[in-house]
């Protein structure tokens, strides 16, 4: 199974006190990279999360957003601090006393003030919040694959026709190579001829000379390992898996046999083919930054 790094999952898990929901989003990345937002109160659980994402994920930038909801009532208490709302009090009337206000303190005057009641949430219940986090996330990371096998589909199809098409150049490419040396005898026979203005040539220099154009222009090296590369392309679609960084490194050799060809030939036609090819590779290339 040939996976992209890109995608989107979501998933939900509560009980009749929390509810927790969880978001996953998944990007291109060189390495496995996850970042954690979760609230205060799961922070305990984060090492967690990472190790079941590491699971499913072996490469890419994946941020995580966890939702948490308390529904239950009796979880949250409000108490009074009666010392401090006292000396708020005496405060107050002191002030109206020393100045001649009259004194108006009120119950919403001293609400208004957050040092008196405090809020306190009750221990949160770490199996279950684990439970529940366990559960939500699987649901999210479910979906994140599905959607990365889908892409992945797509890109591994796109990459296979690409293939078809460059090995369909290389063998335009190596049916033309013969051609061009034959090309080059004829040519310089003609140059010869001119320049010493007489058809009788010194066969055996000139034979030597034609010799070392053709190994000096041979690609047939490079059409070799150009084909085992794309039949190496192939195999590891079939093989499936994290194949981003394979397939990264085995286009790069491709690129470089593409070189050499263009650099030795002196031939028009497979000059315009190497650039097809390269160009064919290139979008190969970017497919491949989006596999894992």
């Amino acid at each position: 199974m040939v996976l992209s790094m890109t995608g989107f999952g979501r998933g939900e898990a509560e009980d009749a006190r929390r509810k927790i929901n969880v978001e996953v989003k998944a990007v291109n990345h060189r390495y496995l990279d996850i970042h954690m937002h979760m609230p205060r109160c799961m922070s305990m659980l984060e090492e967690i999360a990472k190790k079941q994402i590491q699971q499913v994920v072996a490469r890419g930038r994946v941020d995580v957003t966890v939702g948490y909801e308390n529904k239950a009532q009796d979880q949250i208490t409000v108490s009074v601090n009666e010392p401090v709302a006292n000396a708020y009090q005496n405060a107050f009337q002191e002030l109206a006393e020393k100045f001649d206000i009259e004194d108006s303190v009120d119950l919403a005057t001293l609400a208004g003030i957050e040092d008196i009641f405090t809020v306190t949430e009750a221990g949160e219940d770490e199996d279950a919040l684990r439970a529940l986090l366990v559960s939500a996330l699987d649901l999210a990371l479910q979906a994140l694959t599905r959607m990365r096998e889908k892409e992945g589909q797509f890109l591994m199809e796109d990459i296979r026709n690409r293939s078809v098409v460059i090995l369909e150049m290389v063998d335009a490419i190596e049916d033309r190579s013969p051609l061009m040396v034959e090309e080059y005898r004829k040519k310089l026979e003609q140059h010869l001829k001119e320049l010493l203005s007489s058809s009788d040539l010194e066969e055996t220099r000139f034979n030597t000379e034609v010799a070392y154009f053709a190994d000096r222009s041979s690609i047939t090296e490079e059409i070799i390992r150009l084909r085992s590369h794309i039949g190496q392309l192939r195999q590891i679609l079939k093989t499936g898996g994290p194949i981003g960084r394979k397939l990264d490194f085995l286009m790069q050799e491709m690129n470089r046999e593409a070189n050499t060809i263009g650099s030795k030939a002196s031939d028009l036609f497979i000059t315009n083919q190497v650039v097809s090819l390269k160009s064919e590779m290139e979008k190969i290339r970017e497919q491949v930054q989006n596999l894992e």
